[in-house]
């Protein structure tokens, strides 16, 4: 029998935080093989095929902006168990899909369907606001980010192994992670929202995308964390989006290096997720910690845009990894301005954020490297970019701060009143 718990507990967060590993695994294991595979539909058309894996990160990203925010709303009102066990059992059949897949038409069908059903990681956040009490959210959504980093080293790692043996296999390996964590769901993950906590409808006016959006917009603290929340996004789509593309042309890594630099990439984030962000909220407090992460975020885009060697290049990694200090505190503000049956909401909301700037990052930032490579300027105008949409970032969340001192001296003069 699966078991049952609406108390906060450490238990209860292992449990999702496997679940979350597994699930980024189960994502990660295709990275390597999945633009292979359409190259091979494509009869080795590398200028076609490149074409279509643009199309399908594009698709991915728009299912994940329609379907969020309806799956946060599902959560609120069924719990977010159902939510997660589904999520991981629609993945790990569609998975299966892509791996039978006899034309690319069918393998587009499968991702799409994979953008609609991954839900564990907005539904998961959720969990964790309903387990934990505020003050130490940031610390929890930052483990959180170390089991996404865990699962972006180990997943595509495996993934590369697999695909030397069969292009296929990634896939076949991703629906044994996607159904081996619903098995484990079914079983072991407890329950985090109480009946008495959930909606007692579907409030259908957040189930959908303008709904969700206007759900941020209701509070000023809210719509400005959801701007500051939106291009910190946005800027990070420049790193899957132009990592490699950028040093095979500018520092013409191979792929053995390319490998182990992404793999660094990934250990430096989860230690900053899963351990410093605790200490850094501890000690400074939620908002100034995703202050000094914007700022080594900035400092860390513009190293990368100006760095004349790959030495160079590999010096600022740590730089850009402090910046993981800016979601969880961003996350755990966030959930300070919902209720507790709002959260799925909240969850899916941002969500959908992800996914506005999946659709239109990656396509801004490879154009402009392409701009710059067809014109034969030195490359770095995407990296700049990105920097610049951090320090606006950063201008949202200085509002922020403003706007929630302002709040708190109306409510001690309200006070102060009576």
């Amino acid at each position: 029998m699966a078991l049952q718990n609406y108390k906060p507990g450490k238990a209860a967060f292992i449990f999702i935080f496997i679940t979350v590993a597994l699930d980024m695994i189960a994502l990660g294991v295709m990275i390597p093989v999945l633009p292979k595979l359409i190259v091979s539909f494509e009869g080795g058309d590398f200028s076609n095929a490149s074409r279509m894996v643009g199309y399908f990160g594009i698709a991915w990203a728009f299912m994940q902006f329609m379907c969020q925010p309806l799956l946060g709303a599902l959560s609120d009102r069924f719990g977010r168990r159902p939510v997660v066990l589904l999520s991981n059992l629609g993945l790990g059949l569609d998975y299966v899909v892509m791996a039978l897949a006899p034309t690319l038409g069918w393998l587009f069908v499968g991702r799409l369907i994979s953008g609609a059903a991954a839900a564990s990681f907005s539904t998961a956040s959720a969990y964790i606001a309903d387990i934990t009490p505020a003050e130490k959210r940031a610390a929890r959504f930052g483990m959180l980010g170390g089991a996404f980093g865990l699962g972006f080293v180990l997943g595509p790692a495996i993934g590369g192994w697999l695909g030397q043996i069969d292009l296929r296999l990634p896939f076949w390996g991703a629906a044994g992670f996607s159904l081996l964590n619903a098995c484990y769901g079914y079983f072991v993950l407890p329950e985090s929202l109480a009946p008495e906590n959930r909606t007692r409808k579907i409030v259908w006016r957040t189930a959908h995308v303008m709904g969700s959006l206007r759900f941020l917009s209701r509070d000023r603290s809210l719509s400005l964390l959801a701007v500051a929340v939106f291009l910190s996004y946005l800027a990070h789509e420049s790193l899957p989006s132009l990592f490699v593309l950028y040093t095979d042309y500018r520092y013409h890594w191979d792929a053995r290096t390319t490998g182990m630099v992404l793999a660094l990439v990934g250990i430096a984030q989860t230690v900053v997720a899963a351990g410093l962000v605790r200490q850094a909220v501890k000690k400074i407090g939620e908002l100034p910690t995703a202050f000094v992460g914007l700022a080594c975020g900035i400092a860390g885009f513009i190293a990368y845009a100006l760095a004349p060697t790959g030495s160079a290049f590999v010096a600022a990694l740590p730089l850009v990894a402090l910046w993981g200090l800016t979601g969880p505190a961003f996350q755990a503000l966030a959930t300070r301005l919902a209720g507790v049956s709002e959260q799925g909401a909240l969850q899916g909301a941002l969500s959908s954020l992800r996914g506005v700037s999946g659709m239109i990052g990656p396509i801004t930032f490879t154009q402009i490297l392409a701009w710059e490579i067809a014109s034969g300027r030195s490359p770095g105008g995407s990296y700049g970019l990105a920097a610049l949409l951090l320090a606006l970032s950063l201008v949202a969340a200085l509002a922020v701060g403003r706007a929630k001192a302002s709040s708190n001296e109306v409510a001690a003069g309200s006070v102060k009143n009576r």
